[in-house]
């Protein structure tokens, strides 16, 4: 899920950073150009974690600012396909879940990867949105999906969308990293769901 990426920036100092120490003033510097962006291909910026150079400071000709050529590590969230994972329902609508993991918050899970069967009734508490449910397999039980538990997930698929040269006024926001994820499989889903049926094998039985 996090992993370490070396990455090699031309970086351009303002001038009033030249008071502090010069490693300080740069690691601000990628902060704010880095920190809480996806990068394509390589995931989502959680921290600078080393600075391993800054070389060649040089000014250019009519610009006070000081260029220096930095190599740094960055710590990076881009989970592998298969992995599992947990998050916290955000939104759920006829076209599936909306998962979050507090600092990221766009994994999808689409209809066709719930449990099977599954069907939807309207959320009474929130308009436009509904709440999922999967009838357990041989059983009349239905288990819901209603955001209490924490819900974990494998990852089916990371993609990183190109970026849109035009966007309509009413369009969502665009999302740079989409983590697709199922929860068609046993162990999967709302952790309650198995904690109760371990509960229920449990159960000794009656003399």
């Amino acid at each position: 899920m996090f992993y370490l990426s070396r990455i090699e920036h031309t970086l351009r100092l303002p001038p009033h950073l030249l008071s502090l120490c010069l490693e300080d003033a740069v690691r601000g510097e990628l902060e704010k150009l880095f920190l809480d962006k996806v990068i394509a291909n390589l995931g989502l910026c959680i921290s600078v974690h080393t600075i391993q150079s800054i070389k060649d400071g040089f000014i250019l000709p009519n610009d006070g600012h000081p260029t220096f050529r930095v190599e740094f590590t960055l710590i990076m969230f881009r989970p592998f396909v298969g992995e599992i994972i947990v998050g916290k329902l955000k939104e759920s609508t006829a076209n599936g879940l909306r998962l979050s993991l507090e600092f990221f918050d766009d994994i999808y899970v689409p209809v066709h990867l719930l449990p099977v069967p599954s069907h939807s009734v309207p959320d009474p508490g929130k308009r436009d949105r509904v709440v999922w449910i999967w009838k357990f397999p041989d059983s009349n039980e239905e288990l819901v999906i209603d955001g209490i538990d924490e819900i974990k997930f494998q990852v089916h698929s990371v993609n990183f969308p190109p970026i849109p040269i035009e966007q309509p006024e009413d369009s969502k926001p665009f999302a740079p990293m989409v983590v697709t994820g199922s929860i068609d499989f046993d162990g999967l889903g709302p952790v309650s769901w198995w904690v109760d049926a371990e509960d229920k094998d449990e159960e000794p039985e009656d003399p």
